[in-house]
């Protein structure tokens, strides 16, 4: 009887060991922060990410989908060392604006596509295997997937404004964080994502190791300088991160934001959104040639080369590496005493000459990507990077994006091809490959 009991002793010791091993090794599979730095288990985790904003219309069986492509890009991603994609987990409002996201997540409140929804299952299901992670933004400030614009819509705030009279845009858009109407729409489509369980997996999203965070918004501004605005704005992002955090306390939880530019210029707007508890990391968005950091229509092709060793007159790319590192001084400087991770989640640069063509030269984005990935590995401000956007093998049909075309990154109404990084693009490709190896070793 006591060697029984003994037995059974030691047997109910090793299951007790197994289960902590195992839940041990569940936990270690998400991304963790401390003190400033991420962590997935006990390794830090310093990451280059493409922006990927299209893998869940890729990853449907729908129109839009192809999971023959969707394959062959995260291979290619996960050959030179892309780890990390940012991904839409949104988008709303009907599909008759020109320049929308196709196929509609909600094409109405609270109405799903729900073969969009499978591929989201499926993306992530894919990213699991591979053990790459995901951030998924559940909103947006621009009119390309809907978003706020949508909400508002939907609330009875009338038509959607285009974004050529830049204040009518901001004036309409700015009601966003002050309609509970609209808010309260957002809210539940966060409810419903953020508790969804994967098709594919049959787990919850909330034990799914390939999402590393959920992000309140693509982008997210306040769109006025009014105190009132603002305070709105605050406190919406602090009402998301708490709701995220009740729901699914196993991920980070991050706004979006552009940066400073983002808050409205205001530093303390930009410290006040990402001091609460619930928002684990702070990032920042750089467009070098969107904020006129570049010279005239000449383009980048002669940017940073040497002519009898002197720097070009047209000094575009030393000039957007100069403001690049200024900007992240500016951001880092207001935020530093948070002492969390911060992460350079949008930046791009366009093709040489303006040229949008799959092939076609990238002299001057191949200089800014390395000076950016520099910045990561040595500065000891950033955490994280990913650039926008990852075209991989799209076959991009007309210069502007029209129904059904591939996607390649550059949303519909931007010029498809000109940040898009391709397949055909060996030396951007060459770049990464090397700078996620440096950051690595």
């Amino acid at each position: 009887m006591k060697r029984l009991l003994s037995l059974l002793a030691t047997t109910a010791v090793l299951l007790l060991i197994n289960c902590s091993d195992v839940g041990q090794r569940n936990t270690l599979t998400f991304v963790t922060t401390h003190e400033g730095k991420f962590y997935r288990g006990s390794e830090e985790y310093k990451f280059i990410g493409a922006n990927f904003w299209f893998g869940a219309v890729l990853a449907s069986e729908g129109q839009g989908g192809d999971r023959d492509r969707l394959q062959k890009e995260l291979d290619l991603m996960q050959e030179v060392g892309i780890t990390n994609v940012r991904v839409l987990a949104s988008g709303e409002g009907p599909d008759t604006v020109a320049s929308h996201v196709l196929p509609v997540l909600q094409t109405e409140p609270g109405v799903y596509n729900d073969t969009l929804l499978r591929g989201l299952d499926y993306l992530l299901a894919e990213l699991e295997k591979r053990e790459m992670t995901a951030v998924l933004f559940l909103n947006n400030s621009w009119e390309w997937s809907g978003g706020y614009g949508a909400y508002l819509e939907w609330a009875g705030c009338g038509p959607v404004p285009d974004w050529s009279d830049w204040d009518v845009a901001q004036r309409y858009h700015c009601q966003f964080v002050k309609n509970d109407s609209a808010k309260a729409m957002a809210e539940r489509h966060v409810r419903f994502i953020v508790s969804r369980t994967n098709t594919v997996t049959g787990k919850p999203y909330s034990e799914s190791p390939a999402i590393m965070a959920w992000e309140l918004a693509n982008e997210p501004r306040a769109f006025a300088r009014d105190s009132v605005t603002k305070a709105c704005f605050a406190e919406w992002i602090e009402t998301q991160a708490k709701l995220i955090k009740s729901l699914d306390p196993n991920h980070l939880v991050t706004t979006g934001s552009e940066g400073i530019v983002g808050c409205e210029e205001d530093a303390d707007l930009f410290h006040q959104v990402h001091a609460f508890p619930e928002i684990d990391y702070i990032c920042i968005h750089i467009w070098p040639y969107n904020w006129h950091w570049l010279g005239p229509a000449s383009g980048p092709l002669e940017v940073g080369l040497a002519q009898n060793g002197e720097s070009s007159p047209l000094d575009s790319v030393p000039n957007a590496a100069r403001q690049t590192r200024r900007y992240l001084d500016l951001c880092h400087e207001a935020v530093k005493d948070l002492n969390k991770p911060m992460v350079l989640e949008e930046f791009g640069y366009p093709r040489d000459s303006y040229l949008i063509e799959p092939g076609s030269p990238t002299m001057g984005r191949d200089i800014y990507y390395e000076y950016v990935f520099g910045l990561l590995k040595d500065s000891g401000k950033l955490q994280g990077c990913c650039f926008w956007a990852w075209g991989g093998f799209a076959q991009p049909q007309h210069r502007r994006w029209q129904r059904w075309d591939d996607y390649v990154g550059d949303p519909a109404q931007e010029e498809q091809g000109l940040n898009a990084v391709f397949s055909s693009d060996t030396t951007t490709l060459d770049i990464i490959s090397q700078a996620s190896e440096a950051l690595n070793k």
